[in-house]
């Protein structure tokens, strides 16, 4: 089970938007627990907003999710702490944008995320071992979410046979 800094509430802003309102909290393997909230809070968003509120969503989950992250590693001491799911948040939605609203392509969309964002093959891994910082934290799960949406853009290219 993840755990907060000893310094940090989990009523704190900075800890509720960092743990994703405590997903990175959930025991084992807390970044599919974000990935899997954040595609179900994506569904509802884009059922309800459409695409121009998922990317709005990313914007601002970017923006505080960078100030909260900011907070949450200055009170512990561990420079990306599995707790802070955010990042998988922002990436995960990057790589929703790519998939039309379909229950399959959510399931491609989740596990091409994950992959990418657990393996982080290069450039991933090279942005998450030189971005230091909140930053860092969250830069590396950005790209992992274009490259997976990348790949489902290919692959719906290829099904559609365009």
């Amino acid at each position: 089970m993840g755990q907060l800094p000893a310094t940090l509430s989990f009523w704190h802003p900075a800890a509720l938007v960092a743990t994703f309102g405590g997903a990175g909290l959930l025991p084992r393997a807390p970044g599919t627990w974000g990935s899997l909230a954040a595609t179900l809070l994506a569904i509802a968003i884009q059922r309800y907003a459409g695409t121009p509120g998922l990317v709005i969503a990313i914007v601002v989950a970017f923006a505080v999710g960078w100030w909260a992250t900011k907070i949450y590693l200055t009170r512990g001491d561990d420079p990306d702490p599995g707790s802070v799911v955010i990042d998988e948040v922002i990436g995960q939605w990057i790589t929703i944008l790519a998939v039309p609203p379909s229950a399959v392509y959510y399931v491609f969309a989740f596990l091409l995320f994950r992959f990418f964002d657990i393996y982080k093959p290069w450039p991933i891994r090279l942005i998450d071992r030189r971005v230091p910082g909140a930053l860092g934290v969250i830069l590396d799960d950005v790209l992992a979410g274009v490259f997976a949406a990348i790949v489902l853009l290919i692959a719906l290219w290829i099904e559609q046979g365009i």
